[in-house]
C-alpha cells in the first residue's frame, strides 16, 4: 500500500516525466495579494502568469501546495471533524500548463496517473463535465474506457470557473470514483444531486479557456491554459481504502498521539469528532506559524488563534486541562519533514509559540467564566431570561466561547440566548472584515498596463550604481487611459525604458525625485514595480511631457544615501540579534525609509536593557570595523550553499541578489546598501515593543538620524534645565530628591486622610437609626474616589457588627454610593445590589452588585440627599417581603 509522502512524490515524479518543472510549494501568506487571506488553491501561486503578468522559465508546472481554507470566502473551519473530508490545511496535488497543453494532455495525464500509477479501477472512475462542454466529452470517449453513462453533464454552478467576476474562466471537469452503495446516502444518491461520499469527487481539472469581460461576455483565450487540483488527503484514502481522511497514515498518527494525551480510544462516529478537530487544527497551526503567522488580534494571526483556541477547547471536551497542543508539534513534524524540512528547522520554535498561546488562552478562559457569570447574575438581578446576541458574540469573539457553551452556562440559569442577535454581531463583524480586504491599486495598474501597453518590455533598473540616467518615456497613463501628453497637474504613471528610481519592495520605501523632460517634468512620489518588471513611476506633472520623449530621470540622493544606510543597519541588526538573543530569532517584517528603520523580529519577551545596548554596541562596532558590503547574483541554490538568509514566505526567482558583510552577515535581498558599513556613521534603538504574541519591533537611526535624535534629546534635557533651575549634570540627582521629597508628602497626605476618616467614623457613627431591628446607617461622606469609599463602607459595617450601610460622596461633577449589609441581614431580605439600584434611580443613574455589597454612581449631585433620604424606605421595603 502506497503511503500518503509516497503519493505525493508519485505525482510530482509523473508530472516531471512528462516535462512539467517541479515547483516547490509558496507560502500559506500570499504574496502581495491582499485579495486573499490565505493560499487556499495550487494555483495562487501561479495568478499572475495565468493573467498575463508574469512570465517563468517554463510553460508546464507541477506543485504539492500547502493550504489553509480558515477565513475569508474560503472558510472549512466550523465543518472540520464532522465530515470524512474538511481540513482547515490540507495539500493540493497540481499540475499546470501556461498556453502549452490544453484538455487532450490533460485528460490523458489524470486517466493514465489514476489508474496507472495509482491502479484505481477503471469500472469505478466517472467523469462530470460542463454542460455545453462537447469537445471535453468527445476527449473522455476517445481518450480513456469510461462509457457514455458514466459521464455527466452538470451546470455552470458545479463545472465552470472563473478567477473572479473578470477575467480567465472555462468550463471544467471533475474525476470521480463510485465507493460502493455502503457510502450512498439514500435510494436517491446520484452525482449533482447529492454530495455524500458514495460518488468522491478526486480531482477537478480546469479548462482555462475564455476571457470574461465586465459585460460577462466571453472570447477565447489566444493561449488556452490548463490548472488542475487533487487534495493528497483525499487521493490517499481511495488509494489506501480507508473510511475518512483522517483514518490515513498523514494523519492517523496524530489520532493516536492524542488518544494517548487523553487516555480515552478514538471511534470513527461522532465519539471521534473531538479527535478530528485537534488532529486537524495542530497541522494547521504547525504550518501557518512556520510560514511566519502569529496569534493575535486580527487578520491572519486572528484566524490562527481561533484555530488554537478551538483546538484546545475540544481538548477540553476529552478531559485534557492542561497545555498540550505544543506536545503533537513532534508528531506533525515527523509526518512532514521530509517534504517540509522547514518545519524540522523551526520546532522548538513552533512549540514555544503554541504553548505561550495555550497558556495565555488558559488564562482568558478563566476570565471569560467570570464575565459569563456576571452576564448571567446581573440578567437575573433584572429579572430577564435572554442573553443578549451581543454579549453572546463578546464572549465568542474576546474570550474563545463558543455559542454552545454560552448556550449550557445559559441553561444551567434557567436562561436562554438571542442566537438571531448573536449571528447579526457576527456577519457585523464579517462585514468588516470583507470591507477590510481591499483589492491594492497594484492589481488594477498591473492589468490596465498589460492591456494599454503590454507590448512594452520590462523596464531595466539601474539605480545599483546610479541616482541619475536618461531614458526614453515609453507610456503615460492618465485616469487609467494611455495618453500622448500630459500637461501642468496632471497626476500621470510613467513607463520609461530603464530607470535609477528604486520601485517599493522587500520592506524597502521607493525613491523619490524628477523625471526631467524639455518642457516639463514629473515630481516623482511612488515608484512601483509590476509584476512583469515594468516599472511605474507615479507622480505630478508641471509643464508638459510627451509620450517617444528623453528624459533624465534624478533621484533624491539624501533621502537614497539614508534609505540605504537603515537597509545596511537591518542587515546588521537581525545578526546581532541572533547573537545576542539566539538562533531562534527570524525577520517577521521590516520597513526602511531615509528617516528611520523598523525591524520585525520573532522573540518572546522584551529585551532587557543589557540586551539592547549588547545589540546596540555590537551594531555599531560592525560599524567601526569597516566591512565592505558587496552584492553578488547568483542562482537560489548557489545562495542556500552559501548559507544566505532568506525572508521566508519571500518570493524568489531562480537568480538572486546576495548582499553579504564580510564574513558577519548574508542575506537575499534586492535592495540598495552602502557599500562600507563605516557610512553608516552611527546606529542608534530608539524603540523597543511587542507588536503581537511571539513578536517583537525594533525601531532605530543611522547616521544624520542619529544626529538629529541627539539634537531633540539635548533639547528635552534643556528645557527640563531650565525647569528645575539644575545644571543638565545635575538632573538626576535633582530628580531623585524630588521624588523623595514627593513621597514624604504622600505619606503626611495619607496620615492626614487617615485621621480625617477616623474623625468622620465618629462623627458618622452617631447618625445610626433601627429599622425594624436592623441597623441603619445613611451618610454623605468625603472620598476622594471609589476604593475609599468602599474603605469607608467595611469600616462602617465592621463597627456596626449586624446592620446596613448607606455612603453617598461628591466626586468632581458625579456622585457615588457604596451599600454595605452584614450576612445576617441579607438573610431577613436586605439585598444591596437592588437597594443600591433604587437609590441611584434618583440621581440618574445605576448599578448593582451582590446582596452583601453593591456600588453605583449617579449624575445629578443636586439630588444627592434626596437620594440618601430614601435609602430607610427603601430597606424597611426589603425587610416586609
Amino acid at each position: 500500500m502506497l503511503s500518503g509522502n509516497e503519493i505525493r512524490e508519485k505525482f510530482l515524479a509523473y508530472f516531471e516525466s512528462k516535462g512539467h518543472t517541479r515547483v516547490v510549494s509558496s507560502s500559506l501568506v500570499p504574496y502581495q495579494d491582499p485579495t486573499l487571506l490565505f493560499t487556499n488553491a495550487g494555483m495562487n501561486q501561479f495568478k499572475d502568469v495565468f493573467l498575463g503578468l508574469e512570465k517563468r522559465p517554463y510553460t508546464r508546472a507541477t506543485s504539492s501546495q500547502k493550504c489553509v481554507r480558515a477565513g475569508g470566502k474560503h472558510n472549512d473551519l466550523e465543518t472540520v471533524g464532522k465530515t470524512a473530508r474538511h481540513h482547515t490545511f490540507f495539500e493540493m496535488l497540481g499540475n499546470f500548463s501556461f498556453g502549452d497543453y490544453f484538455k487532450r494532455e490533460a485528460i490523458t495525464y489524470a486517466w493514465e496517473f489514476l489508474t496507472k500509477e495509482m491502479g484505481l479501477p477503471e469500472d469505478k472512475l466517472y467523469a462530470t463535465i460542463y454542460q455545453d462542454d462537447d469537445e471535453a466529452y468527445d476527449l473522455w470517449r476517445e481518450l480513456t474506457n469510461i462509457p457514455p453513462e458514466r459521464i455527466v453533464r452538470l451546470g455552470e454552478k458545479d463545472n465552470f470557473w472563473s478567477m473572479g467576476d473578470t477575467g480567465p474562466c472555462g468550463p471544467c471537469s471533475e474525476v470521480l470514483i463510485d465507493r460502493g452503495e455502503k457510502y450512498a446516502c439514500g435510494s436517491n444518491c446520484e452525482i449533482g444531486k447529492c454530495d455524500c461520499d458514495r460518488f468522491l469527487e478526486i480531482w477537478n481539472l480546469v479548462f482555462m479557456q475564455y476571457n470574461r469581460d465586465a459585460k460577462g461576455q466571453m472570447t477565447p483565450l489566444p493561449r488556452p491554459s490548463i490548472d488542475t487540483g487533487m487534495g493528497l488527503e483525499r487521493i490517499t484514502s481511495v488509494v489506501q481504502n480507508v473510511e475518512s481522511n483522517y483514518d490515513t497514515d498523514l494523519i492517523k498518527p496524530l489520532l493516536k498521539a492524542i488518544e494517548s494525551l487523553c487516555r480515552q480510544t478514538y471511534y470513527q462516529d461522532q465519539r471521534g469528532f473531538a479527535f478530528r478537530v485537534v488532529a486537524d487544527h495542530i497541522r494547521a497551526c504547525v504550518f501557518l506559524i512556520s510560514d511566519g503567522v502569529l496569534p493575535s488580534n486580527e487578520g491572519r494571526g486572528y484566524v490562527l488563534r481561533r484555530i488554537l483556541r478551538r483546538a484546545i477547547r475540544f481538548g477540553k471536551v476529552l478531559g485534557i486541562d492542561d497545555p498540550f497542543m505544543y506536545r503533537l508539534v513532534p508528531v506533525v513534524v515527523d509526518l512532514m519533514k521530509n517534504s517540509y524540512p522547514e518545519t524540522e528547522e523551526k520546532a522548538d520554535y513552533l512549540a514555544q509559540v503554541i504553548r505561550r498561546e495555550e497558556e495565555r488562552f488558559h488564562v482568558t478562559l478563566n476570565e471569560g467564566l467570570h464575565l459569563a457569570q456576571e452576564i448571567v447574575h446581573n440578567l437575573q438581578e433584572q429579572g430577564l431570561t435572554v442573553i443578549p446576541g451581543g454579549e453572546a458574540f463578546r464572549l465568542y469573539d474576546t474570550f474563545g466561547f463558543p455559542l454552545d457553551l454560552t448556550e449550557d452556562i445559559a441553561e444551567e440559569a434557567g436562561l436562554e440566548v438571542d442566537i438571531e442577535g448573536f449571528n447579526r454581531a457576527m456577519e457585523e463583524q464579517r462585514e468588516k472584515a470583507r470591507s477590510a480586504r481591499q483589492e491594492v491599486k497594484a492589481w488594477d495598474l498591473a492589468l490596465t498596463v498589460q492591456k494599454l501597453a503590454g507590448n512594452l518590455p520590462a523596464s531595466i533598473f539601474t539605480g545599483y550604481d546610479l541616482l541619475e540616467d536618461e531614458a526614453e518615456i515609453g507610456a503615460i497613463l492618465k485616469n487609467g487611459e494611455l495618453v500622448v501628453e500630459a500637461k501642468e497637474g496632471d497626476e500621470v504613471y510613467l513607463i520609461v525604458n530603464q530607470t535609477p528610481f528604486y520601485a517599493e519592495g522587500g520592506g524597502q520605501a521607493s525613491d523619490t525625485g524628477e523625471i526631467v523632460a524639455a518642457k516639463g517634468k514629473v515630481c516623482v512620489e511612488n515608484t512601483e514595480k509590476l509584476p512583469d518588471s515594468k516599472i511605474v513611476h507615479q507622480g505630478t506633472v508641471s509643464g508638459k511631457i510627451s509620450e517617444g520623449e528623453k528624459v533624465k530621470l534624478l533621484v533624491d540622493s539624501s533621502v537614497r544615501r539614508n534609505t540605504a544606510r537603515n537597509h545596511t543597519a537591518t542587515h546588521l541588526l537581525q545578526k546581532a540579534l541572533q547573537i545576542v538573543l539566539g538562533d531562534h530569532v527570524q525577520q517577521a517584517g521590516s520597513f526602511v525609509e531615509g528617516a528611520r528603520l523598523r525591524f520585525d523580529f520573532t522573540h518572546f519577551t522584551a529585551l532587557t536593557e543589557e540586551q539592547l545596548q549588547k545589540v546596540e554596541d555590537l551594531v555599531n562596532e560592525k560599524i567601526m570595523e569597516s566591512l565592505t558590503v558587496e552584492a553578488k547574483e547568483m542562482s537560489l541554490a548557489e545562495a542556500q550553499k552559501l548559507g544566505a538568509m532568506a525572508l521566508f514566505g519571500e518570493k524568489y526567482g531562480e537568480v538572486v541578489r546576495v548582499v553579504q558583510i564580510e564574513d558577519f552577515s548574508k542575506e537575499l535581498c534586492g535592495g540598495t546598501h552602502v557599500r562600507n558599513t563605516s557610512q553608516l556613521g552611527l546606529f542608534k534603538i530608539v524603540s523597543e515593543s511587542a507588536v503581537g504574541s511571539g513578536l517583537r519591533r525594533i525601531e532605530a537611526v543611522t547616521g544624520p538620524g542619529v544626529r538629529q535624535y541627539l539634537a531633540e534629546k539635548e533639547a528635552s534635557l534643556a528645557e527640563i534645565s531650565v525647569l528645575l533651575k539644575t545644571p543638565v549634570h545635575e538632573i538626576p540627582h535633582r530628580v531623585q530628591g524630588l521624588l523623595e521629597e514627593l513621597k514624604q508628602k504622600e505619606k503626611v497626605i495619607e496620615q492626614l486622610e487617615s485621621n480625617y476618616a477616623k474623625i468622620q467614623v465618629q462623627e458618622t457613627l452617631a447618625k445610626v437609626t433601627n429599622v425594624q431591628d436592623v441597623s441603619l446607617l445613611v451618610s454623605q461622606v468625603e472620598a476622594r474616589d471609589m476604593e475609599t469609599l468602599r474603605n469607608l463602607a467595611d469600616i462602617f459595617r465592621d463597627k456596626l457588627g449586624s446592620g446596613v450601610v448607606v455612603l453617598g460622596a461628591v466626586m468632581g461633577e458625579k456622585v457615588n454610593f457604596v451599600v454595605a449589609a452584614t450576612k445576617d441581614v441579607t438573610a431577613k431580605g436586605v439585598h444591596a445590589g437592588k437597594l443600591i439600584k433604587e437609590i441611584a434611580k434618583i440621581t440618574g443613574g445605576g448599578g448593582g452588585g451582590r446582596p452583601e455589597m453593591a456600588q453605583a454612581g449617579g449624575k445629578n449631585v443636586t439630588k444627592l440627599e434626596e437620594a440618601l433620604a430614601k435609602a430607610a424606605e427603601f430597606v424597611e421595603n426589603q425587610l416586609k417581603k
